[in-house]
C-alpha cells in the first residue's frame, strides 16, 4: 500500500436519487491529485432499485460490491474497507457531497502515527465532545471552529479513518449496533481507549444531508434503536466502575420517570451476551481509562 494512498468507500441502499445528486462532487475530487484518491468504492447492500446499473453505466471507473441480502450500514462500511487497498479509507454516506479538495488538508496528520481517523468539515457542524451526565455518556456537537482540533469520534459517514487500525479495532460493530446509529461513536471512543487520536480539520469541507438514507424509516422504530444503542455502547465501553455505579442509578431513574423506557432496556438485553463478550476483548486492549478519555474535552 502506498504512505497515504486513499480508497472512498461509500455504503449506498436504494440511494440511486442520492447518488446522482452527490457521487459526481466524489468523481470530481478524485481526479484532483492532492487528494491521493486512488479507488472509489460503492457496497451496495441489496438494493433493489437500480443503483448499481446506474454507476456501472455512468462511472464505470468506480467498483461495485455487492450484498445478496441487506445487512445494514456497518456491514457495509466493513466490506468496503476489507476490499480496499490503500492505506487510508474515507468514509463517505451517499448522501454527502465533497469539496474539490477535501481529503488533501487531512493527509498531514497522518504523519502522527498516533492519528487514527480525522472527521470532514461538514457545513454547518463541528467537532464533538463528551461528557457524563446523570449516568449516561452524552456527546455533543461544538461550533464550527478555524483550528484542527480533537474531536470524541469521527463520523463513519464523513471521515478519513487509518485503515490498519480500522482493521486491527475490527472495524464498525455491525453484530450490536445494526442496522444503524452509534456505530461510528463506539468506533472512535474503542480508538480513544486504546490510546489512539481522533482530529477534526476545518479545511476539509463538506456538505452532509443528514438522515437522507433513513428518513422513510419509522420515527419511533429509529428512536428505540438509537436508546438501545445508547446503553450497548455503554454497557460494552464503560469498563470505570464509578461510572457504571452511576449508570445503574441513572438507568433505574429513567425507567421510573419514563415506564416506556423499559422497552428499551429489554431490547438491549437481548444482547447482553454479545455485549458481555466484545466487553471482556475491549478490556484486553485499553491504555486510557474511561475517565482520562473524558477528561480531554470537559
Amino acid at each position: 500500500m502506498n504512505k497515504n494512498s486513499v480508497s472512498v468507500i461509500i455504503p449506498n441502499y436504494n440511494g440511486k436519487h442520492l447518488l446522482k445528486k452527490h457521487l459526481p462532487s466524489v468523481i470530481k475530487a478524485s481526479k484532483n491529485n492532492l487528494n491521493m484518491i486512488k479507488e472509489i468504492i460503492v457496497v451496495d447492500d441489496c438494493s433493489t432499485d437500480d443503483s448499481v446499473a446506474y454507476i456501472k453505466e455512468k462511472y464505470p471507473q468506480v467498483k461495485i460490491f455487492r450484498h445478496s441480502k441487506n445487512r445494514g450500514f456497518s456491514f457495509a462500511v466493513n466490506t468496503g474497507v476489507k476490499n480496499s487497498r490503500c492505506s487510508l479509507v474515507v468514509l463517505l454516506n451517499n448522501d454527502v457531497s465533497v469539496s474539490e479538495n477535501f481529503v488533501f488538508p487531512t493527509l498531514k496528520h497522518f504523519e502522527d502515527i498516533s492519528v487514527f481517523g480525522v472527521s470532514f468539515h461538514e457545513r454547518g457542524y463541528g467537532p464533538a465532545i463528551g461528557s457524563f451526565e446523570n449516568g449516561y455518556f452524552v456527546h455533543k456537537g461544538l461550533d464550527e471552529l478555524k483550528e484542527t482540533t480533537k474531536t470524541m469520534w469521527v463520523s463513519g459517514g464523513s471521515g478519513v479513518f487509518r485503515r490498519s487500525y480500522y482493521l486491527k479495532l475490527s472495524g464498525m460493530d455491525a453484530n450490536l449496533f445494526s442496522p444503524f446509529y452509534w456505530e461510528d461513536v463506539d468506533l472512535s471512543y474503542r480508538a480513544w481507549k486504546r490510546g489512539y487520536k481522533c482530529l477534526w480539520e476545518p479545511k476539509a469541507i463538506v456538505s452532509h444531508i443528514h438522515e437522507g438514507t433513513t428518513r422513510a424509516i419509522d420515527k419511533k422504530f429509529k428512536m428505540r434503536i438509537q436508546e438501545r444503542n445508547h446503553l450497548i455502547f455503554m454497557w460494552k465501553n464503560i469498563t470505570s466502575k464509578s461510572l457504571m455505579k452511576k449508570h445503574i442509578f441513572g438507568l433505574i431513574n429513567r425507567s421510573l420517570l419514563h415506564p416506556g423506557y423499559i422497552v428499551v432496556v429489554i431490547m438491549a438485553l437481548t444482547k447482553i451476551g454479545l455485549i458481555a463478550s466484545f466487553r471482556r476483548k475491549e478490556k484486553k486492549h485499553i491504555k486510557l481509562s474511561d475517565e482520562a478519555v473524558l477528561a480531554m474535552f470537559s
